[in-house]
């Protein structure tokens, strides 16, 4: 009886189209909740460390200072933690598979020089205004206790 199936599916499959795609010369289709790969907008991206201290495998580093993100695509694996609290929507899941590779790669984004400049420069005006509200308020303080 189990030959007559095995006939039958043989000669199915030699005039039908195989089930499977040729994946080199016929491109896979990718849906939309694929779990791909993090990507990144480092323009967005306030390095505040969030998606790194989330990070279950700890694949993501961030240094605010030097304003890197850094990323071990080796032990990422797709959880999407960081997509989604990350406050600036600066990470997305990309929904298709990161190139295989033989090399233990970590791959390192940084901000340009003119966003750096600009970031740094209204950094340090809030810092000088946030010292100036300080000033005012200490100044305040002892304008109140004189009066006392």
């Amino acid at each position: 009886m189990g030959e007559f199936k095995l006939g039958r599916m043989t000669l199915k499959s030699l005039f039908s189209k195989p089930a499977t795609k040729l994946y080199p010369f016929e491109e896979p289709t990718y849906y939309q909740e694929t779990k791909g790969h993090i990507v990144i907008d480092v323009d967005k991206c306030r390095y505040c460390g969030v998606c790194a201290n989330l990070c279950p495998t700890n694949a993501i580093e961030v240094d605010r200072k030097a304003y890197t993100w850094t990323i071990d695509r080796f032990r990422c694996i797709q959880c999407r933690n960081c997509v989604h609290v990350c406050t600036e929507s600066a990470l997305i899941m990309a929904n298709e598979y990161a190139e295989p590779s033989t090399e233990h790669v970590r791959e390192v984004f940084e901000i340009s020089p003119e966003e750096r400049e600009k970031r740094e420069a209204a950094a340090a005006e809030k810092a000088a205004k946030a010292a100036k509200l300080k000033e005012e308020a200490l100044a305040k303080k002892k304008a109140k206790a004189k009066e006392e």
